[in-house]
């Protein structure tokens, strides 16, 4: 751990304002990010940093939270809530292309509409990956980590995060080809 984190951690358990602040404004709009991306929802995403705050305050409160690495700490609560709304309600199918309604509109609101049926088949074929690929594509591609950052953050060496990213991303392709294997 670098020598601005440890003292920022220690400010931190010392209650102090500025650096409870500093730590918020530097990790939800991050945070936010990632729980979006992964559940596709703004209102979900922004419980789920509200709660990783929340927990991260409370295990302070306790004498616990992160010894060394605040943003693979912070990262892991997120996954954590992210795979926890994914079990008490599962993701709606999207409407397929097909059959949405015929509407005369122009270019860019086609293009916008292409780009959003994009995303959505892509987050549907993020939903086919285990839970710890889907958290290494996020964190790798979607957040732009380095390998050693997932890595800690995942709690798995180097190797383990390229192998899981480099089968994540195998199967991200056969699933948006169509290819299923058969």
């Amino acid at each position: 751990m670098d020598s601005t984190q440890a003292a920022l951690l220690k400010r931190v358990r010392s209650w102090d304002q500025d650096a409870l602040t500093q730590v918020y404004d530097e990790y939800a709009p991050a945070l936010y990010r990632y729980a979006y991306r992964l559940t596709g929802h703004r209102e979900t995403a922004q419980e789920i940093v509200s709660e990783t705050f929340h927990r991260f305050l409370l295990a302070l409160k306790r004498g616990g939270g992160p010894d060394e690495n605040l943003r693979a700490w912070l990262y892991r609560v997120a996954h954590n809530l992210v795979i926890d709304q994914r079990r008490r309600q599962p993701p709606l199918d999207p409407l397929p292309i097909e059959e949405a309604p015929d509407v005369a509109v122009h270019e860019a609101y086609d293009e916008r509409v292409i780009r959003r049926e994009m995303v959505a088949q892509a987050r549907a074929a993020l939903q086919h990956l285990t839970s710890l690929q889907q958290q290494v594509v996020a964190l790798r591609f979607l957040e732009g980590l380095s390998n050693e950052e997932v890595a800690e953050i995942v709690g798995r060496n180097v190797g383990a995060v390229k192998a899981l990213q480099h089968r994540a991303l195998n199967a991200l392709r056969r699933i948006l080809e169509g290819d299923d294997g058969d």
